[in-house]
């Protein structure tokens, strides 16, 4: 079942509303939970304000007009040509049902926009990641070498896709 509707509205966002934060502290509670410390490499709310990255909040808006954060996504610059998918969350309880799918196009989008033409992921090898690593491989995304900064880790499944 879909969930998507004319009211999920994606927008580049300057992380100032708290809600932002409050969500990017669950997404950092989970990583801390399904991994070794050494092996999170999700990025905090500073890390995320830093030249060279981009983040998009997702949002549904009700019959009243309220905003309800569902999900976010960022994109880091790592050179000219080549960039990497940070910060993908959706809210659990709309997990499944398409909005990952949804963000995931979006950041794909705004990578080719940006004129990147390969971008890559860090996302845990742990069964709590294979919904993550499943959507990645549906979309194109084939296995890859660490990228970047990242060395070996076998808490670390590494993806890229061709733009």
């Amino acid at each position: 079942m879909s969930i998507l509707a004319p009211e999920l509205l994606i927008r580049l966002d300057d992380l100032s509303d708290p809600r932002i934060a409050a969500f990017l502290e669950e997404h950092m509670q989970d990583m801390r939970a399904a991994s070794p410390p050494e092996s999170v490499h999700a990025l905090d709310l500073a890390a995320l304000r830093k030249p060279g990255i981009s983040f998009w909040s997702a949002w549904f808006l009700d019959e009243s007009g309220v905003e309800t954060l569902v999900g976010t996504a960022a994109l880091k610059r790592l050179d000219d040509s080549h960039a990497e998918l940070k910060s993908m969350r959706t809210a659990a309880a709309l997990r499944g049902r398409g909005l990952a799918r949804a963000m995931l196009a979006h950041v794909l989008s705004q990578a080719r926009l940006q004129g990147f033409s390969r971008l890559s992921l860090e996302t845990g090898t742990q069964d709590f990641f294979a919904p993550a690593r499943g959507l990645y491989q549906r979309e194109g995304f084939l296995p890859c070498a660490p990228f970047g900064s990242y060395v070996e880790d076998p808490y670390s499944f590494f993806m890229s896709i061709e733009l």
